[in-house]
């Protein structure tokens, strides 16, 4: 038999000894180290921040935390680790020592996400590290690091390396592609998890089981690849997370969400205290932002995302790729400080236009960011012909959707304005003049 499957967490999958369950019926088991960790402040932080934010003002179930989905993730790594310990070459590559690591990898990969973590990178501010370098902070000291020393006998540079740093040798480029590349066990998990609990079928229509059991290793034998009796799931996986930011990352009641907490932080984030606010819960987080708001704008913002009363934005006009490919291309993945700077143009139109005054943070200017979402690609084994193919080659659905036209046509650019004025802008003639004429005056 082969080691891998000797690891204490490998093994408990099966003797079933001590098991947390999470959703949707998923028993997942917890060794004695397993549980050091979760027990630690800075991993049960993760149980006060939801997965999904703001989503939850349009999806009201979509109520999980970061806490179930690292617990997801990590189960899902030792049906990985269980899977691919009968292919022969993973076997002689991948060490047990590394394949804990990995495992440890996969729990905690998660742990550097403050509320609202990712709306707020895509501001790209100073001050605002990314979450990759606020988790490696977590690992490299404190209470995580001293249990991963003491209990786990691992380094804690090693899981750290794993998580945030380019691999250098195979073992390490197979465990990276299992943690982040295009069949990776986060997006496993999260597009099933984000779909059941949001309510929504989109997520959950792919064969995970068929998927998991297609599993191999690339034809250079350094990542993950699948056979060919995987490909339909996988195209099913392609077409989910597809439908995901469709129908829900980029909901347009979810994006005025985001557009409206965005604008209050861009607003705010000079006067706080950001060490500190990265490492509260979401709750302590909403507290500080109304602390710092006030009356003023930022908190105007805020009072209608997380006040008694919810009020969010209305969509004034949208802008697809395919539709308004020049207005599109004008505004997509533009520096946020710009993308601000021209909304406050264009209330200034409006404002004459009107003949009243529309505040700058009554209209707000939501577009894909800068950082583009990874392409979806992974290589096919066809083990008749003894050939790998790429699945964007053989597949319709993925050669479409995984390549840069995912973000082109899920992403559009959206202008939002407040309830009490959406109406008034709405009969104005030549909308999109005001549009150009803003966006000509930040040229």
């Amino acid at each position: 038999m082969s080691l891998l499957r000797e690891i204490p967490e490998v093994a408990a999958l099966d003797s079933r000894r001590a098991m947390v369950r999470i959703p949707p019926e998923d028993d997942v088991p917890l060794t004695p180290r397993v549980r050091q960790l979760i027990d630690t402040a800075d991993f049960r932080r993760l149980a006060r921040i939801s997965q999904l934010g703001l989503v939850s003002l349009v999806y009201p179930a979509a109520q999980h935390t970061r806490f179930e989905h690292s617990l997801g993730v990590y189960r899902l790594a030792l049906l990985y680790l269980k899977q691919l310990s009968h292919d022969e070459r993973f076997a002689d590559v991948v060490r047990p020592e590394q394949a804990e690591v990995f495992l440890v990898a996969a729990l905690l990969h998660d742990l550097g996400h403050w509320p609202f973590c990712h709306p707020l990178e895509d501001l790209h501010l100073p001050g605002v590290p990314t979450h990759e370098l606020l988790a490696n902070s977590l690992l490299l000291e404190g209470e995580i690091a001293d249990v991963l020393r003491h209990d786990w006998q691992q380094n804690p540079r090693d899981a750290v390396a794993l998580l945030s740093e380019k691999p250098r040798d195979r073992a390490s480029k197979i465990l990276r592609s299992m943690l982040t590349g295009p069949i990776d066990i986060d997006k496993m998990d999260y597009l099933y998890r984000d779909s059941l609990h949001a309510g929504v079928p989109y997520g959950r229509h792919f064969d995970q089981q068929r998927l998991r059991g297609s599993l191999c290793l690339s034809a250079d034998g350094d990542g993950l690849a699948i056979t060919d009796k995987g490909k339909t799931a996988a195209e099913l996986m392609v077409f989910a997370r597809y439908v995901m930011f469709s129908e829900v990352y980029w909901h347009h009641g979810v994006r005025a969400a985001t557009a409206m907490l965005q604008r209050a932080f861009y607003l705010l984030h000079g006067a706080l205290e950001l060490d500190a606010l990265f490492r509260s819960s979401e709750s302590e987080m909403i507290d500080e932002l109304h602390r710092a708001g006030g009356g003023g704008p930022a908190g105007e913002l805020l009072q209608g995302l997380f006040g008694p009363t919810r009020q969010l934005y209305k969509r004034l006009a949208q802008y697809r790729f395919f539709e308004n490919r020049e207005l599109h291309q004008q505004l997509a993945r533009r520096p946020y400080p710009w993308l601000a700077a021209c909304a406050e143009q264009f209330a200034g139109l409006a404002s004459t236009a009107l003949g009243r005054i529309v505040a700058p943070h009554e209209v707000l200017f939501d577009a894909p960011p800068v950082t583009r979402e990874v392409e979806f690609n992974v290589d096919i084994f066809f083990p008749k012909e003894n050939v790998y193919r790429p699945l964007g080659e053989v597949s319709p659905v993925v050669h479409t959707l995984a390549t840069q036209q995912f973000d082109d046509y899920v992403k559009c650019v959206r202008i939002f304005a407040h309830p009490r004025i959406v109406a008034e802008l709405r009969r104005l003639p030549g909308l999109n003049d005001l549009l150009a004429e803003a966006i000509r005056r930040m040229e």
